[in-house]
Parts: C-alpha cells; sequence; structure tokens
C-alpha cells in the first residue's frame, strides 16, 4: 500500500510563489514517475509536470517556464516549484506516482493552491 501525502498549498497573490511538496511512503525509486495533476472549479484534471525515474520532465503548456518539477530521492519526497502564479492556476493540485507494471497510480490526496489577482 503507498501513500502519497501532499503539502505546501495555500493562498498567495498574483505573482507570488508556492512550493508543493509529496511525500511517498516508499522509496520513490519504485515508481515510474511521479507528477502533478491539477483540477480546477469546472474543468478536468489535467497533468501539470512529471519526472520519470530516469529524470526525464515534461510539463504542460500554461506552466512552461514558471514552473519546475523535482526530486529529493533519500526523503522520498517530490517538489513542485510554482512561480509568477497566476489567478487561472488556482486549483486542487494532486501528487501522482505511476508504477508501470502492472500500470496503476496511486493518488494523494490534493492540497488547494489560491491565486488571487
Amino acid at each position: 500500500q503507498v501513500q502519497l501525502v501532499e503539502s505546501g498549498g495555500g493562498l498567495v497573490q498574483a505573482g507570488g510563489s508556492l512550493r508543493l511538496s509529496c511525500a511517498a511512503s516508499r522509496s520513490i525509486f519504485s515508481f515510474n514517475a511521479m507528477g502533478w495533476y491539477r483540477q480546477a472549479p469546472g474543468k478536468q484534471r489535467e497533468l501539470v509536470a512529471l519526472i520519470t525515474s530516469g529524470g526525464n520532465t515534461n510539463y504542460a503548456d500554461s506552466v512552461k517556464g514558471r514552473f519546475a518539477i523535482s526530486r529529493d530521492n533519500a526523503k522520498n519526497t517530490v517538489y513542485l516549484q510554482m512561480n509568477s502564479l497566476k489567478p487561472e492556476d488556482t486549483a486542487v493540485y494532486y501528487c501522482n506516482a505511476r508504477v508501470a507494471v502492472p500500470l496503476y497510480d496511486y493518488w494523494g490526496q490534493g492540497t488547494q493552491v489560491t491565486v488571487s489577482s
């Protein structure tokens, strides 16, 4: 059984920064990829950023140049540094961990990010 615990969300003004953390209950080496998704009111859940076990990263076009995903293997933790935040970044952010064989996704409980104008 895997637990993912997000933290770091909150209220921030436009242009500000937040860093989200996702702590996993086991070594992140056991996952093929970890990432961050978000879901805004009335919107579908979308991929924000991911990092593979090999260190490759992918970002949504809307956050490229502003967000950065990173990991600390010793702490079993993945981070999402969010800079130059915009009101449209407001959403619940979810941590995801994927096991490729068999394919399975683990999800955290979500953390609210609210960006005021």
